[in-house]
């Protein structure tokens, strides 16, 4: 086959020695070997997906970033007992539900009220501190609206 390059010596052809999945099913691990020199080396192949484009509060678009997704979580995140995995799952859950809409644009309240429903079963602080940033809340009023919706959810 000619669509893979050895990294050794630029030969274009090469046989797969072995496949199997990778990262949970949406990646493809082939191990190859070089018919010329008979290096050896790892491909991946993924599903192409289409682009999501943000649309900012002021109207401005820009690419979908998953790792700002990471950041918001890390600061809300900081000083409690929420885990690099749990708060990667969270991202991955927000994310294949973005992709899941089959919409190229989403508003960023939408990527924030995701993000949200996911953060809330996880850590009620967590949430909170999220939602204050994203909410911008205005004065304790609103942050206490805020803190009155989960106390009523716990109740039930």
């Amino acid at each position: 086959m000619k669509f893979m390059r050895c990294p050794k010596c630029n030969y274009t052809e090469s046989k797969v020695l072995d496949t199997r999945p990778a990262d949970d099913g949406f990646k493809i691990r082939r191990r190859r070997e070089c018919m010329e020199c008979g290096h050896r080396f790892t491909t991946y192949e993924k599903i192409e997906e289409t682009q999501i484009v943000v649309i900012k509060r002021d109207g401005t678009r820009q690419g979908y970033n998953r790792d700002k997704i990471i950041n918001g979580l890390i600061r809300a995140c900081d000083k409690r007992s929420v885990s690099l995995e749990q708060i990667e799952e969270i991202a991955d859950k927000v994310e294949k539900q973005l992709y899941n809409t089959f919409q190229n644009e989403v508003s960023t309240e939408v990527i924030g009220e995701l993000v949200m429903n996911e953060l809330q079963t996880v850590d009620d602080v967590a949430y909170v501190r999220f939602a204050s940033v994203y909410r911008k809340f205005k004065d304790i009023d609103t942050f206490m609206d805020e803190l009155t919706k989960i106390l009523n959810e716990r109740k039930k």
